[in-house]
């Protein structure tokens, strides 16, 4: 396999990991830290409207239906970037909090994700004996 097949496969699932670091600096630097909370409460920084955006969303649950309707379009279209999509949504609705929504979603995503990257593939030896016969020949 070539370095760019490698690469172009490996990507899809580098941002999925990406897709759950923004979660979790979202959720442990924006939502979690008291004294953040008090300052926007104060009417504090430019940033508080995407906290209470980030905060909102948890609350209605609005990251775990979206990702849970994603891993339902990933089951339907089976695309890779669907699937993708399904996974990184499952990803970050598991880390903010919509752990219901958000692990089929991420389950789903990557499974159909694997599928369509596997599509193309070819075995190497699909019979595992390296062209031997199981008997010789008569």
């Amino acid at each position: 396999m070539s370095a760019r097949m490698l690469a172009r496969r490996a990507l899809p699932w580098l941002l999925v990991v990406v897709a759950g670091l923004l979660a979790a600096w979202l959720r442990y630097g924006l939502v979690q830290p008291p004294a953040l909370a008090h300052r926007c409460a104060a009417g504090g920084p430019a940033w508080c409207p995407l906290r209470e955006l980030a905060v909102r969303g948890f609350l209605s649950y609005a990251y775990g239906w979206a990702a849970l309707a994603a891993a339902a379009l990933a089951l339907l279209w089976r695309r890779a970037a669907v699937a993708w999509l399904a996974a990184a949504l499952g990803a970050f609705a598991l880390v903010m909090y919509c752990a219901d929504g958000g692990a089929p979603a991420l389950l789903v995503g990557c499974l159909v994700l694997l599928r369509c990257q596997s599509a193309g593939a070819t075995p190497v030896d699909p019979d595992r004996r390296g062209g031997a016969q199981a008997q010789r020949q008569p």
